[in-house]
């Protein structure tokens, strides 16, 4: 609901890629249709579902509950710890369009890193080892409100020692 509200913007008026046209009309149909793939799209749409009226107590204002819920584990575990590790997906990297035809997988792909944005804390992924296919595998930290230095630090600590690194001066390939 959040990032549908937050995309309306670009809406190629004053922010965003703008679609030729000759009409105001078309040119924000285009730029809507042009500007965003078709999984933003997805997403735009069920987010606007969910804030519509009827939906709104059902499915946003439970959602807002549940966020709290998760911000407050996560502010428990920091009581105890300095960083939350973990893994980025569920599985390794696709290759480029593999799921395009599967969204309920390309969904359940963010299911490890959309804690700690709910939560509202810092976090950042890295790779630290390639798969059997050559493709990278990664890892998640999450720290703690304001501490994004500790996670800056503690990611140059991890590439520093995964030898995959020192094959690939400027990262992995693209």
């Amino acid at each position: 609901a959040e990032a549908s509200s937050n995309l309306a913007r670009y809406d190629g008026v004053r922010y965003g890629y703008r679609a030729p046209a000759s009409h105001f009309r078309d040119m924000y149909a285009s730029t809507r249709a042009r500007g965003f793939g078709d999984e933003v799209k997805r997403r735009i749409m069920l987010g606007t579902f969910a804030l519509s009226s009827g939906y709104y107590d059902a499915y946003y204002l439970t959602g807002a509950r549940a966020r709290t819920l998760i911000a407050r584990d996560f502010d428990s575990a920091f009581e105890d710890v300095d960083l939350i590790l973990g893994p980025t997906s569920p599985g390794t990297a696709w290759k480029l369009g593999e799921k395009l035809d599967d969204p309920l997988k390309m969904y359940l792909s963010d299911i490890y890193t959309v804690p700690s944005s709910l939560a509202g804390l810092p976090a950042l992924s890295i790779p630290v080892g390639l798969d059997d296919e050559g493709l990278p595998v990664g890892m998640q930290i999450i720290a703690p409100h304001f501490q994004e230095e500790r996670i800056y630090r503690f990611a140059m600590m991890v590439e520093s020692l995964f030898p995959f690194y020192r094959e690939y001066p400027r990262g992995l390939p693209c």
